[in-house]
């Protein structure tokens, strides 16, 4: 016998988890159904663990910045500091227990384990069968995608998961791959005094960034001793006497003590039964229109739209999908100003296309690029100021339609660029408003100059 409820929610990620109480709160009777940890992979392996990382090795950066500038200062890292706050204040130790119970207060019923959609509206958790009146909304998320590389499978290699449960800093580590995640990891690590090599296929790093973020990471990972190799391929991995060894390809190898492996993430849909609702289970990411609607009575919202593996986008199209399933109006998707962050140091912002993207599409493209050193806040910060703004302007449209800024808090620094890229705000316009001095947001004045003409 199936149990009838109004809507099942497979997946219980930031966006999935909203949503769910959002759709209780309205008087529906809601299944959540996870396999693993109620909140998904941002509070415990993602977005807060890591971003704590990157804050404690930022304040050893900063300390390292002293001498010559503010004094003397001898910085002594800590790692067991950082594991713990990790364990204690952003995980509880990798229990769930407070989000879980957050999710039942809401009126939704929690079902623990994998769930698989056997038929339309119809979804089996172990033994037990749900049946969906209103419909299924899917936010199974990602997980670390793993190379198929001889030797690998077995060994104790990292994904992010391993990385931030680590209790201490390793004394070598190969990152594989350039990414993100890659950088991000690789220069928390490296400056807690892991020696760090950074393995990327690619001819270069942060791939789908501009290429002059790019090379602004690459320079000052070099600058601070972390090893940047491009365009190489791992063909074997082997572990032994607590050490990876790494086949690079004409004899030569990398020997480390940790392997972390990232190389991007992967959905299984054919795990999770999308065949029965007419999807294509071999396909990446699940197609859906601007309600978040994959096929009748199903709903996706998240990474497995393929939209951006990002927290702030599974939220955003779980309103969406809210409003879809309660028959509600209001805005459908819109994704010309999507915000991203690399949270390095310095940090790369972004938010809509790279001026290759935009070429792409066919757009009469006009770039400003003006370097942060020369902005005035950049010439006093004097240390860790490298960094650049990028305008990408549609001339025909005279709007900005993308940009990126690098450099000390680049992720605040874009929010201004966010809202002219989202409210299509004229460049003229914006060469028309008051920016603030000294601050690197007035450096956005000076690449609207720098527009070619």
């Amino acid at each position: 016998m199936a149990d009838e409820v109004d809507v099942v929610v497979i997946g219980l990620g930031p966006g999935g988890e909203e949503a769910a109480g959002r759709l209780a709160g309205a008087g529906l009777d809601v299944v959540g159904v996870e396999d693993r940890l109620v909140g998904g992979e941002c509070p415990y392996f993602a977005c807060v663990p890591t971003k704590m990382m990157v804050r404690a090795a930022g304040l050893l950066a900063e300390g390292r910045r002293i001498p010559g500038t503010a004094g003397d200062a001898t910085v002594r890292p800590d790692w067991s500091q950082v594991a713990r706050r990790i364990r204690d204040e952003a995980t509880s130790g990798w229990d769930d227990r407070a989000a879980a119970e957050r999710l039942t207060a809401r009126g939704v019923t929690l079902v623990r384990g994998r769930g698989r959609i056997t038929a339309p509206g119809e979804v089996r958790v172990g033994d037990r069968t749900f049946r969906a009146r209103r419909g299924l909304l899917i936010n199974v998320g990602t997980d670390p995608a793993v190379p198929a590389i001889d030797g690998l499978e077995g060994t104790p290699y990292w994904t992010n998961r391993e990385a931030v449960r680590a209790e201490r800093v390793p004394r070598s580590l190969a990152v594989l791959g350039g990414g993100v995640v890659g950088v991000e990891l690789a220069q928390a690590f490296a400056r807690f005094g892991s020696e760090v090599t950074v393995l990327e296929v690619a001819d270069r790093l942060l791939g789908t960034a501009e290429p002059e973020a790019s090379e602004l990471v690459a320079r000052v990972f070099r600058n601070e001793g972390i090893a940047v190799r491009t365009g190489v391929a791992v063909s074997a991995v082997r572990h032994g006497n607590d050490a990876f060894t790494l086949d690079l390809g004409g004899g030569e190898t990398l020997t480390a003590e940790r392997l972390l492996v990232a190389a991007g993430r992967r959905s299984d849909l054919k795990g999770l039964g999308v065949a029965a609702v007419g999807l294509d289970e071999n396909a990446t990411t699940i197609p859906v229109d601007g309600s978040m609607r994959a096929a009748e009575g199903v709903w996706a919202i998240g990474d497995v739209t393929g939209k951006g593996h990002f927290t702030h986008i599974s939220a955003y199209q779980g309103a969406i999908a809210v409003r879809s399933i309660l028959r509600e109006k209001g805005p459908t998707a819109a994704y010309r100003a999507v915000p991203r962050v690399t949270f390095t140091d310095p940090e790369i912002g972004a938010v809509g296309l790279t001026e290759a993207e935009a070429r792409d599409q066919n757009l009469s493209v006009r770039t400003g690029v003006t370097p942060l050193e020369q902005s005035a806040r950049g010439w006093i910060h004097k240390v860790g100021n490298e960094g650049f703004i990028k305008l990408v302007e549609d001339v025909e449209s005279g709007v900005l339609v993308g940009a990126t800024v690098a450099g000390p808090s680049g992720g605040e620094v874009l929010g201004a660029l966010s809202v002219a890229v989202h409210a299509e705000v004229p460049t003229d316009e914006l060469r028309g408003m008051i920016y603030a001095y000294p601050t690197f947001h007035r450096a956005i004045e000076a690449a609207l100059a720098y527009l070619e003409e």
